[in-house]
């Protein structure tokens, strides 16, 4: 059995970004385990550390050395190798030449293709210390790290300076260089409790030797709990609820290795301010984590986490105090100051703002998403003034003074603005809800106005730029266009709203015509809509293959495609799906090969054999109930209704010659298919299905 020791890394450096740390820490582990697996070094597990000052693994149970190796080389054949006489050839001189042997290490392998120069070679496995640090050095340059630094005189280049490096195999160093620093056994612990070295002695004395001596929690995950649980136990102290934002956590977790929750307080005449404004500064700007009074509304504390245990926490406590005051003040006299005018009085300003050098102002945009906004209105049977005041008003909280300190606020602000300048409460909804969804998983528009003006915006935004020229390519995304297209299925299919897609694009690209011809731009934006419905059905569990058995026989109601895709999705899971899909494919198979269909119509007379009797006797019994459901939109249940026809559908397959001699009754039996495919295609193209015997379906 191999022998195997721990082995413990760590890179101590400067204060790497917070935002990225524990990404760094996950693509370190997984970057040297490859390398090691790359090597065949075993292991047992890979235990990740990260702080604001280091990265760190601990490998457990690494084996010592490599296993060894039997390496065989494949040369010429041994008619190539050797001529008339028995002499090597020059292909055969070549690759023992290659190989660094003579012929006479050379031997013949016999194999049904034929006799071969082979070179068995034995390679005895190399110590895992010898090929620790190059892995370690790949391991390292493999990192996502967008835009390296090189410190002093030195040619290294990494995230932040590294200033030391730890590499244990066992209780041994093993020596070397990373990054240019020679490896030891010293760590360093807080930069003020223990900023001294440290000496590890094993592996497994890192963690808590840190912790105890060092005043470090090493652990992500673990220091990520501890600073929750001081915030939570800290907010119940005082009677209120800590609004914990889990990015904010992360970032928080990352910028300390020795937290400490402090309370602190502000001026409750800062509470005039509507709350977003005050957590916004809090969250963003201090890293602090607000706190709510027992009935949800902002407490005036908040929780700040120490990157110290002070002598003095009062001190510390007053001076996030000092910090945070001139920051609420500014937001208060922002506030103030937007409140002087209406809403719809900042909308002059819209007309110096461009949008987009071809498509104009953020006013002539608001005025196309008005003119939309009324269209789906009607289409809705929704008034449509409000929609058009709310798209008039949607974009004037971008000129405020608040917008312009806390831009993340905008639509919230808008809401605000627009309650204060007395509009209509659905319009003042609207304001804040036109950016929903924001992100995956987000949530939807309340109101109906609110999901209006939503989708106008993305239909202006994803016709216009795709008349322009810049449709998304690759990563390269700079007016958020996918977002935008999975925002208007997201609006379409979940609020639900029963519009054709096609023709609210062509209708948003006729709102265009002044700016821009946009008349292909919407067969476009379909297309590019339509590709996103597979990743949004993905993240609904739905199968590839049932989405595009579903878009192959088209549609332009989203709602309704997703509609079919659900009930196409429970149909699969039937036990005569696949014999169905089969029959699909095989009817697909001859309808295409024998070409137009003669007669559109099945001739009675003209059905004859018992089991084509059957099919067209069962088809004519199911045809208006599965056309009724069809026409009520109900697909789950006219799919189960087909599923009633595989018995005749496979004995028709099994006992009929479709491609009979007489030509009448060849036709008759292919407009019987034809008839059966159309049932099926007003739903999908059951053929499509992929979990069947593929080996089956050919006709």
């Amino acid at each position: 059995m191999a022998d195997r020791r721990d082995l413990l890394l760590e890179i101590g450096t400067e204060e790497l970004p917070p935002t990225a740390l524990e990404r760094l820490s996950v693509a370190l582990a997984e970057g040297f385990a490859a390398q090691l697996t790359q090597h065949q070094l075993s292991f047992d597990t890979i235990q990740r550390f990260a702080t604001p000052r280091r990265l760190a693994l601990r490998v457990t149970a690494l084996v010592t050395t490599q296993p060894d190796q039997e390496v065989v080389r494949k040369g010429p054949s041994v008619k190539a190798a050797f001529d008339a006489q028995g002499q090597p050839t020059p292909a055969a001189l070549g690759f023992a030449r290659s190989c660094g042997v003579d012929m006479l290490a050379v031997e013949r392998e016999e194999s049904s293709k034929g006799s071969w120069l082979v070179l068995r070679q034995f390679l005895p496995g190399q110590a895992t210390s010898e090929l620790l640090i190059p892995s370690v050095e790949r391991a390292l340059a493999s990192l996502p790290i967008p835009k390296r630094m090189r410190w002093g005189d030195r040619e290294e280049e990494f995230v932040r300076p590294v200033h030391w490096v730890v590499l244990l195999f066992d209780r041994e160093v093993v020596a070397g260089k990373v990054l240019g620093v020679p490896t030891g056994r010293d760590t360093y612990g807080h930069r003020f409790h223990r900023p001294g070295p440290i000496r590890l002695s094993d592996p497994g004395d890192y963690e808590e030797l840190l912790r105890e001596t060092g005043r470090v929690e090493p652990d992500f995950p673990r220091r990520r709990a501890l600073i929750r649980h001081q915030v939570e136990a800290l907010a119940s102290q005082v009677g209120g609820q800590a609004v914990i934002d889990t990015a904010l956590l992360d970032e928080v977790t990352a910028l300390c290795e020795w937290p400490c929750a402090i309370l602190g307080s502000f001026d409750p005449r800062y509470l005039e301010v509507p709350p977003e404004v005050l957590i916004e500064t809090m969250q963003k700007n201090q890293k602090y984590f607000p706190l709510r009074s027992p009935d949800g509304a902002l407490a005036p504390s908040f929780i700040t986490i120490a990157n110290i245990e002070s002598l003095d926490p009062a001190q510390v406590r007053a001076g996030n105090e000092r910090v945070i005051r001139p920051r609420f003040a500014d937001a208060a006299f922002f506030w103030s100051q937007d409140l002087k005018q209406p809403l719809s009085a900042f909308g002059d300003r819209l007309k110096t703002v461009v949008f987009q050098d071809q498509l104009g102002t953020l006013a002539e945009k608001s005025q196309r998403v008005a003119q939309i906004g009324r269209y789906l209105a009607g289409l809705l049977a929704y008034d449509e003034e409000l929609v058009a005041r709310a798209a008039h008003l949607a974009k004037c909280d971008l000129m405020t003074a608040m917008i312009f300190e806390f831009a993340g606020l905008q639509g919230i602000m808008g809401r605000y603005y627009a309650q204060h300048s007395g509009e209509d409460p659905a319009v003042c909804a609207a304001m804040e809800e036109q950016y929903l969804p924001r992100h995956a998983g987000d949530r939807l528009p309340a109101s109906d106005c609110g999901r209006i003006l939503a989708l106008a915006e993305r239909l202006d935004t994803l016709v216009g730029i795709f008349a322009i020229g810049q449709r998304p390519t690759g990563v390269k995304d700079p007016y958020a266009l996918r977002r935008a297209a999975i925002g208007v299925l997201r609006l379409l299919i979940e609020t639900p709203m029963e519009l054709d897609l096609r023709d609210l694009l062509e209708f948003t690209a006729q709102e265009l015509r002044t700016k821009i011809d946009a008349s292909t731009a919407a067969n476009e934006v379909f297309d590019y809509i339509l590709e996103r419905l597979n990743g949004y059905c993905r993240e609904h569990a739905l199968d590839g293959d049932v989405v595009d058995a579903v878009l192959a026989v088209g549609g332009h109601f989203p709602t309704d495609l997703f509609r079919r895709i659900l009930a196409v999705q429970d149909f699969k899971r039937l036990p005569e799906a696949d014999a169905l899909a089969i029959a699909n494919k095989r009817t697909r198979n001859i309808l295409k090969k024998t070409g137009a269909i003669t007669q559109s119509a099945v001739d009675r007379r003209l059905v004859v054999d018992p089991a084509e009797v059957a099919l067209a006797a069962r088809i004519d019994e199911l045809a208006p109930l599965v056309t009724a459901h069809l026409a009520a939109k109900h697909y789950g249940h006219a799919l189960k209704l087909l599923a009633r026809l595989r018995a005749e559908v496979d004995a028709f397959f099994d006992q009929v010659t479709i491609m009979a001699e007489d030509e009448q009754i060849r036709a008759n039996r292919l407009a019987l298919l034809a008839r059966l495919e159309s049932l099926f295609l007003g739903i999908a193209d059951l053929s499509r299905l992929q979990s069947v015997n593929r080996s089956s379906l050919e006709y």
